[in-house]
């Protein structure tokens, strides 16, 4: 089988060959002998019932300082195509939400990765809300005397962006800081979503890990430790990553969310897990996979593939 795949992502020119999952995921179709394509967000279009994307082919190479050659930029219909990802980093904002819209009028005919309806409609905190059971405790709102009870009750809490991404603007506030008003002016001074809060688990300081999700299935993990000082165990701002194996009961979180995963053809997703509790589904653009292939030898880069080149082997003809 050889496909024509676009890479719908930020630009690739300026991608951590050695962390980035998008990179390796092109690589792993390159082996398999499929053409790439990859554009940016902002080159996407319609045109009169086409949905157009200004973009080049590539070729990838792992070789630092020089790992992609690009060819003569071109207009192309995405209904060329075999395979795209949706693979640019979030925030979560309308202009993603828009892209999905775009990207929904060509999917399924064009195999969309992951399923632009669902990248919608399962943003990272919002899906947890349908698993409370494996949640630590969790409130959404924008109201100051809420969050005020919440931490009464809680004692320690975490306050995040609820459409944030990489650890931008995530705040630990103990039972008494005095920060609660000035941080909560400050989020709904610039934008009038509601925020996230959690309990604070404190099994953070030994990691926050990340288990890789194809088709619903497990594959493997890695554990995210935060810089010291740190309360956030994101890569982005420094965590380290590290070999681990599951627990028990991470594999049975993953058997209860698997088949809403594969329901929803979300079919490749990173989960974050800390002491047991699930704290995110991430669908937008999950990383993880070169840590967990460089630690445990796990090619979860071609078991995503396989996945794909399956669904496109069992459904019609175009």
């Amino acid at each position: 089988m050889s496909l024509y795949v676009a890479l719908q992502m930020d630009p690739i020119e300026h991608v951590s060959i050695d962390g980035d999952s998008t990179f390796r995921l092109g690589l792993e179709a390159q082996a398999r002998g499929h053409r790439l394509f990859q554009y940016t967000v902002d080159k996407l279009s319609y045109d009169e019932g086409r949905i157009l994307a200004q973009g080049r082919p590539i070729t990838l190479r792992r070789e630092r300082g020089n790992h992609v050659s690009f060819g003569d930029w071109q207009e192309a219909d995405l209904r060329e195509f075999d395979v795209v990802w949706l693979r640019q980093d979030p925030p979560f904002d309308m202009g993603y939400i828009t892209n999905t819209h775009l990207l929904e009028r060509v999917h399924p005919e064009t195999y969309v990765v992951n399923d632009p309806f669902w990248v919608r409609n399962c943003p990272e905190k919002l899906l947890v809300l349908d698993f409370p059971d494996l949640t630590p405790p969790t409130l959404i709102t924008r109201d100051l005397a809420q969050i005020r009870a919440f931490r009464q009750r809680h004692g320690d809490i975490i306050v995040k962006p609820l459409y944030g991404n990489g650890g931008a603007g995530i705040f630990h506030l103990r039972p008494n800081d005095p920060n609660l008003s000035s941080l909560l002016e400050t989020f709904t001074g610039s934008n009038r979503e509601p925020v996230i809060a959690q309990k604070y688990l404190p099994a953070v300081v030994k990691g926050d890990k990340r288990i890789i999700l194809v088709d619903g299935e497990p594959v493997g993990a890695i554990n995210r430790v935060p810089a010291e000082g740190e309360a956030r165990s994101n890569m982005h701002v420094g965590g380290r990553p590290e070999r681990i194996g599951l627990t028990e009961r991470e594999r049975e979180i993953c058997a209860i969310i698997g088949p809403v995963l594969r329901e929803k053809s979300l079919l490749f997703t990173g989960i974050d897990v800390i002491d047991g509790w699930l704290t995110e589904i991430n669908v937008t653009s999950p990383t993880g996979i070169q840590e967990l292939e460089r630690f445990d030898g796990i090619n979860a880069a071609a078991l995503i593939w396989d996945a794909i080149e399956r669904r496109l082997t069992e459904r019609k003809p175009r």
